[in-house]
């Protein structure tokens, strides 16, 4: 599954990740990786890069492939929808974007799923229809938990909404989730998006790209990941660090 580790369960991930057992390095910024033909080039991630000019902060990563080129089939309803997402976790707090304070790990994800649009204030494909727009990759903020109800050992996490603290441009489904969007960029090898994050400076970040599913029969765990394609830090160890960004 990974370039240069020996293979580890997703589970093992999830919890190197969540339990906070972290290593970084003082001298890590950016994340690379080898090649790994066993990975779809569209989500082989090679490299990872984040800064910030203390009020934008741009996260990147490069892929062997066609970045955003591969998207989940439709299944034709909500219940069992597939999610492929290109995800930074981060040491952000997630009380930095409006989510409850220590809820979580806070990710910035890139994703596509044909099946359902959770960004109903956005129109992303300029159609005059502001409700069929899932299909197409588009950004969130989310905040991922343990659960090991899911195949990979994360979900997004289960809230419930007009109870637990939310961003203003959530979309109002029962998950830690935000549409605020941001347009992501796809273009040759590279995905990239700029967000406004205060404090990004020096914080630990890593890049993965993942497979994800709504839960078949509608009920919590909500949204699982099912898996991961590739982890640029291999291991989950979160090593890269957002740096400033030079005038």
């Amino acid at each position: 599954m990974f370039a240069s580790m020996p293979k580890l369960s997703t589970r093992t991930l999830a919890f190197i990740l969540l339990q906070g057992t972290l290593s970084t390095s003082a001298f890590a910024h950016d994340i690379h990786s080898k090649p790994d033909a066993a990975v779809p080039p569209a989500f082989d991630v090679t490299s990872a890069s984040a800064s910030t000019d203390g009020r934008l902060a741009t996260f990147a990563m490069e892929v062997s492939g066609d970045a955003g080129s591969l998207k989940p089939q439709k299944v034709g309803k909500l219940a069992g929808a597939k999610v492929d997402a290109y995800v930074w976790p981060t040491k952000l707090d997630p009380a930095t974007v409006g989510f409850a304070k220590g809820s979580g790990i806070l990710a910035l994800a890139i994703t596509a799923h044909p099946d359902f649009d959770d960004t109903p204030l956005f129109d992303e494909n300029g159609d005059g229809d502001p409700t069929n727009d899932g299909a197409g990759w588009h950004s969130h903020w989310v905040v991922l938990a343990s659960d090991k109800g899911c195949a990979g050992g994360l979900k997004v996490l289960d809230i419930s909404p007009g109870q637990d603290l939310l961003p203003a441009t959530a979309p109002g489904l029962p998950l830690a989730l935000d549409s605020p969007g941001m347009s992501p960029v796809l273009k040759g090898q590279t995905v990239r998006i700029t967000v406004p994050v205060k404090g990004a400076e020096n914080v630990n970040f890593d890049a993965v790209a993942a497979h994800l599913q709504v839960n078949e029969a509608g009920k919590a765990p909500l949204l699982c990941v099912t898996g991961t394609y590739k982890v640029a830090s291999g291991n989950l160890t979160l090593p890269g660090i957002i740096t400033r960004e030079k005038k």
